[in-house]
């Protein structure tokens, strides 16, 4: 599966942005579905999960209560909703699938950057 992601931009902090990776190639429904971040000299960071099921999700404390993530089989998108963004959230994000029935298929999207600055 290919995967694109938007939605990227400067945000002022308390401010929101919505993210979204769309698959080309096949649906997502057989994938679990990440996000993740990279800071400048900082390592790549997992910012939430959903399995394929859309049952569970996964936030790491830093960003929990704040971040949201849904995803449409449907519509192969899979989104990431930030709320109370803080300059600490500064990152390129990334998404990612992983196929449930061959954990060694994983796919990556682009990255796009978002910048949380006054």
């Amino acid at each position: 599966v290919q995967l694109q992601a938007s939605g990227g931009g400067l945000v002022q902090p308390g401010g929101c942005r919505r993210l979204s990776c769309t698959a080309s190639g096949r649906t997502i429904s057989s994938y679990n579905m990440g996000w993740f971040r990279q800071a400048p000299g900082k390592e790549r960071e997992f910012v939430g999960g959903i399995r394929w099921t859309g049952v569970n999700l996964y936030y790491p404390d830093s960003v929990k209560g704040r971040f949201t993530i849904s995803r449409n089989n449907a519509k192969t998108t899979f989104d990431l909703q930030m709320n109370s963004l803080k300059p600490d959230d500064t990152a390129v994000y990334y998404c990612r699938a992983l196929n449930i029935y061959n954990g060694d298929e994983v796919s990556w999207g682009q990255g796009t950057q978002v910048t949380v600055s006054s």
